[in-house]
């Protein structure tokens, strides 16, 4: 065996993004880890439940806590309300006189409560590495070169941007700038229907599979009709000629837990569970929503499931908290519930929101010191707000 050895240190230097992941440097306006400063309470800690009330009791209406779908069963009982991003940001903006809007979810969600609610009201997210990798796939500087690719290909004039949701500030106010709109998991169709009326081509961002189930499945469109641009390739990977002829110019991103069901898990349900119905989230793989019996948002499977008729039989695809939560709590009206994997599979980033950072959150509140706040500044907030403004006004 020969060994090669060398007195001289390689000479090799981490990539910012690798000090990043390696949690060496932090990016604010990454959805990526950042580190939580402070001294959290040890998970072991007995109280800690009892050291959230009192917390919690302590600020009384000051504080207006959120808690997403996808939240550990121990966050979402100190929720004062739950439900998908959109929701939960229009709750906060409406509750004016909380002076603090703790989320319990990721970073974009936070910034959009930020952007909708008053300038005298403050946003805390629990743990500030609570990201988005789907959110994370569209940088401003990668849009911004997909901007010019279009307007190099001659048909940017004829483009209008759609973007999810789960996408940051940033790219909201892109979208905001060039007339775009923000859209949901459940008003997607009429999003693109708004911009197929005042444009020819649509560029939708971050998630793919959105974008073109919706425009698929409920649009009538073909899967020709849709290019995925790559923002590692050069021009996005397409042509000219492809990116004239489509209509749906869908950004190369996904949710790391929707895009993880296969057909395969479909076939594999049906096969073990006679009658099954299989319900997923339209940001599931295209033939994953082809071969499912029903497709909606988080907030379409909670009300199936409420809806659905005793004795019935449902494999879910989406994150497994949510799933096992419903199972929970249909299993008294004889609903068998499903997680439509194998794979155990949590939102990584969701559930770094724990009862430790939400108790020191809240205590550090109680005390008088702001923590983790989250500050959209005020001309990505502009057009940030405009591109949702546009959103609430969709027939």
């Amino acid at each position: 065996m020969r060994v090669v050895t060398t007195a001289q240190p390689l000479d090799v230097q981490p990539t910012p993004l690798a000090l990043l992941l390696l949690g060496r440097e932090a990016d604010p306006k990454s959805e990526r880890g950042v580190e939580c400063p402070g001294d959290l309470p040890a998970p072991s800690d007995p109280d800690l439940v009892e050291r959230a009330r009192a917390a919690k009791a302590k600020l009384g209406d000051k504080v207006f806590v959120l808690g997403h779908h996808y939240q550990r069963d121990e966050v979402i009982e100190f929720a004062d309300v739950t439900g998908d991003s959109f929701k939960l940001a229009r709750d906060a903006a409406a509750r004016p006189d909380a002076e603090y809007i703790v989320f319990c979810g990721v970073h974009f969600m936070a910034e959009s409560a930020d952007i909708l609610t008053g300038d005298d009201q403050q946003v805390i997210l629990p743990d500030l590495a609570a990201g988005c990798s789907m959110a994370d796939m569209a940088t401003a500087e990668q849009v911004a070169e997909c901007w010019d690719v279009l307007t190099e290909a001659g048909i940017a004039e004829q483009v209008v941007p759609v973007s999810y949701m789960n996408s940051s500030a940033d790219i909201k106010a892109f979208t905001g700038k060039h007339g775009g709109t923000i859209c949901t998991s459940s008003n997607a169709k009429r999003a693109l229907d708004w911009a197929f009326e005042q444009g020819e081509k649509v560029l939708f961002l971050p998630d793919q599979h959105l974008g073109r189930n919706t425009a698929v499945r409920d649009m009538g469109m073909s899967l020709d009709d849709c290019v995925v641009y790559n923002p590692h390739k050069p021009n996005g990977g397409l042509t000219a000629e492809e990116l004239r002829a489509a209509k749906m110019i869908l950004w190369r991103g996904h949710c790391s837990v929707h895009g993880r069901f296969s057909l395969d898990s479909v076939n594999d349900v049906r096969a073990r569970i006679p009658d099954v119905n299989v319900l997923v989230h339209p940001e599931c793989k295209n033939e994953v929503v082809a071969a499912a019996d029903y497709v909606g948002s988080t907030e379409y499977i909670i009300k199936a499931l409420e809806a659905a008729p005793r004795g019935s039989k449902w494999a879910i695809g989406t994150e497994l908290n949510l799933v096992r939560r419903l199972a929970n709590r249909f299993a008294a009206k004889d609903k068998e519930i499903v997680f439509l994997d194998k794979t155990v599979c949590f939102c990584s980033t969701m559930n770094r929101i724990d009862l430790p950072h939400l108790v020191w959150a809240l205590e550090s509140l109680a005390a008088g010191k702001v923590v983790n706040r989250i500050e959209v500044d005020k001309e990505t907030e502009s057009f940030a707000k405009l591109a949702l403004e546009r959103m609430l006004a969709l027939p």
